[in-house]
């Protein structure tokens, strides 16, 4: 017996010796500690925008009361920092393809944080507002960059987990807003608006330092003929050494290097500093850019446009119709807003390479058209009624966190990691920096007209408004997004470009996984036939 076993497990010359072990199921790799730390410290540019968020909500009371101001300003200071950031997005594409992705997100925390000083030392609305035009162009900067980078250094098993970072350091972001308020409130009016304002400069110079340690993205050193480093990159950022060769393969044949080149340092026939890409994402686009495009733009729409700015923004606000007078109570009720946002968020991170990400928006804003609907109703019958209606209050403020919680486990982080992923290496910078110009300008206008809105059409009206907007929104992403979860990003073009007849392409690429995996299996079955042939043999 002993002698058959010994003839059993006898090197067969010129064949691989099978174990148990290789029969078994691929495991499902770890995250990637280095990338998750580079995609934490590239993400923390958006706590810029978060806290400047959270705290305009609170501060505009003790502004408006210090520097007496009317409506239309306050109106004006909340919204026209998303018009300012439009000149930080339209240039951050240009300047992170010259200087590279690090560098950029080092100016947009070097400009933010002198914003955030201006706006500390303000001594009269219009030094206050310079300051805002400085953040603004910070913030503008800090929300193209941080998508682009932490979809540039992701793997793709979890890409959509790690580029969800950005919305939650802004999620991050508001909540210390929140708590900014309640914490300087006490202070003398003229002093504790300024600190609130004031001490946004710190995570900016926190970014600056930790930033330092973060890689460059290695898509931008392909694209820059600086292969050596690019690989060293990969290899850190990749689940494993092939995937990290298999990223090199797709990076090259997309900046037009041949696969055979293995240099550290090769000339780039064009390198990418932005010449001629306006005119293939707007001018000439193929329909796979078109598509890609809509998509884009309509998701960054759709996301402001179904009013969370203003809910975010105006929260004390919309407390105080809903029947609560005491500032101290609206500030206490905005932090529960921002707790919400935020543990929301935190989830939403663990769920979008899991569940995927049409799934998860599906649902997010089919809950959010359900909240705003109700919202708008409990808001109409405060409004109309003469007498205190605690149930219509309870309603109001749970509608308000159910409506923010459903924002935030879908809408709010797809909305980055979906326009990050789809777009082709080539374009990525530009058609991000469209994208957010069109989520600052539709957040700017909502921010600057909501006060007006509801004096037109009351309180409720606007939100009934806004559950229209969401209900439009979910009809638009059921018909032009296709599910982009375990998609390379090199692969995107394939599967875009049909329009609404975007599931036939997937269709395709599922049956071409099928014969791959059937062809992996014949693969394992011949080896395992061969092995019982050779123990019969012996």
């Amino acid at each position: 017996m002993a002698d058959r076993k010994a003839l059993q497990n006898a090197d067969v010359p010129g064949q691989h010796q099978k174990t148990i072990e290789d029969f078994d199921p691929p495991r499902r790799p770890k995250k990637n500690v280095f990338a998750m730390a580079c995609a934490i410290l590239a993400s923390m540019t958006s706590i810029l925008l978060g806290y400047d968020i959270g705290v305009m909500s609170g501060a505009a009371i003790f502004i408006k009361k210090d520097l007496k101001i009317s409506d239309t300003h306050i109106e004006i200071l909340m919204g026209i920092l998303n018009l300012y950031s439009l000149l930080g997005s339209a240039a951050a594409g240009r300047t992170s393809d010259w200087i590279g992705r690090r560098y950029t997100i080092v100016l947009a925390g070097a400009i933010f944080f002198a914003g955030a000083l201006l706006m500390g030392f303000a001594t009269n609305y219009s030094f206050l507002m310079f300051g805002r035009f400085v953040a603004g162009v910070g913030v503008g900067y800090a929300l193209m960059i941080a998508p682009v980078y932490t979809a540039e250094v992701s793997p793709a098993s979890s890409r959509g987990f790690l580029t969800s970072f950005p919305e939650v350091f802004i999620n991050a972001g508001i909540l210390l807003g929140y708590v900014s308020n309640y914490a300087f409130s006490k202070l003398p009016t003229h002093l504790g608006w300024r600190l609130m304002l004031g001490v946004g400069s710190i995570p900016s110079v926190l970014l600056a330092v930790g930033v330092l340690a973060m890689p460059e993205s290695p898509r931008w050193l392909v694209m820059q003929g600086r292969l050596g480093e690019a690989k060293k990159v990969l290899d850190k950022t990749s689940d494993s050494l092939d995937e990290a060769q298999l990223r090199l393969a797709d990076i090259k044949e997309a900046a037009g290097i041949p696969e055979h080149c293995t240099d550290d340092i090769v000339e780039v026939s064009k390198k990418s500093h932005g010449e001629g890409v306006w005119k293939e994402l707007l001018v000439h686009p193929t329909p796979a850019v078109r598509h890609i495009l809509i998509s884009a733009i309509g998701i960054h729409f759709f996301q402001q446009a179904s009013g969370i700015d203003a809910v975010v923004l105006y929260s004390p606000r919309i407390f105080e119709k809903a029947g609560i007078k005491s500032d101290d109570q609206k500030l206490l009720a905005t932090v529960a807003v921002g707790f919400v946002k935020t543990i929301f968020i935190l989830t939403a991170t663990f769920l979008l390479d899991k569940i995927g990400r049409r799934p998860l928006l599906l649902s997010s804003v089919g809950g959010m058209v359900l909240s705003l609907a109700t919202l708008g109703v409990s808001l109409t019958i405060i409004d109309q009624s003469d007498e205190k209606l605690m149930w219509a209050v309870v309603l109001s403020i749970t509608m308000v966190l159910s409506y923010v919680a459903f924002f935030s486990i879908g809408m709010g982080p797809i909305t980055w990691v979906y326009s990050s992923e789809i777009f082709p290496l080539k374009l990525r910078a530009q058609g991000s920096s469209m994208g957010v110009a069109v989520n600052r300008v539709t957040s700017g206008v909502i921010s600057m007209s909501f006060i007006s809105l509801y004096n037109a059409i009351t309180i409720g009206g606007s939100f009934f408004l806004f559950a229209g907007v969401a209900t439009v929104a979910w009809i638009f992403f059921y018909t032009m997004l296709p599910e982009t979860q375990g998609r390379t990003l090199e692969d995107m073009e394939v599967l875009f470009g049909k329009f609404h007849k975007w599931r036939a392409a997937n269709a395709l690429l599922k049956k071409k996984e099928q014969m791959e995996l059937v062809n992996g299996a014949s693969t394992t079955t011949d080896d395992h036939i061969q092995l019982g042939t050779k123990e019969q043999r012996n």
